[in-house]
């Protein structure tokens, strides 16, 4: 594992008690971050932070909770003096079914948690927050990734699954471990000039 300097930093991981976000937050405090964990899943979240150890730690989070992000990100920032890194990984994948069969509070669930929830924490997109921060040596990227075998695929039918793993040119799914790599070279000072980017996860065919 190639070392990546995240000394002195303080990251949020949104998701991060398991799958993807979990990856991530383990590779931060491998790096020297201090890693705060929120989860919608605030018993899971304090679980995972204890097995990462160091000084991670986990919260209960909505982050469809406009107010409850704004809350825990003050009260981070008050102990931490900063926060330097934010990854917003929480999502959900939806029901599998045909657009014309999508149940409206299916999709307002699915779009309040996937899009609202990182609008909360960020308080606005990647391409925007890249411009108007890239004067203040802040960068903002995002990651496109294929499917990784977490337990989002829970919430899939085989059928699903099997279709998506077809579409994948390399011909398995994506690893946490891959993303993790990825996101902490994007969070670190190697990271230097790139920002308001997409950077390509999918396996070679980028429709994610």
């Amino acid at each position: 594992m190639n070392q990546i300097d995240l000394q002195g930093r303080t990251a949020i991981v949104t998701g991060g008690a398991q799958g993807i976000g979990r990856a991530v937050a383990e590779r931060f405090a491998a790096s020297g971050a201090h890693v705060a964990i929120w989860d919608l899943d605030g018993e899971l979240a304090a679980k995972t932070a204890a097995e990462i150890g160091g000084t991670a730690t986990g919260l209960g989070i909505d982050v469809t909770d406009a107010q409850a992000v704004k809350a825990a990100a003050d009260a981070l920032e008050a102990g931490q003096g900063s926060v330097d890194i934010l990854v917003t990984s929480a999502g959900i994948a939806g029901a599998n079914l045909k657009t014309w069969d999508y149940p409206l509070e299916e999709w307002a669930r699915v779009m309040k948690l996937n899009v609202d929830g990182t609008l909360h924490c960020c308080i606005a997109l990647t391409k925007s927050l890249g411009k108007e921060l890239a004067t203040q040596d802040i960068a903002v990227n995002c990651i496109t990734p294929a499917a990784a075998r977490t337990r989002i695929f829970d919430q899939m039918t085989e059928e699903h699954i099997g279709y998506m793993l077809a579409k994948i040119p390399r011909g398995r799914f994506l690893l946490p471990e891959e993303v993790a790599s990825m996101v902490a070279f994007l969070a670190s000072a190697e990271n230097s000039f790139t920002t308001g980017g997409v950077f390509d996860l999918s396996g070679g065919r980028a429709t994610y």
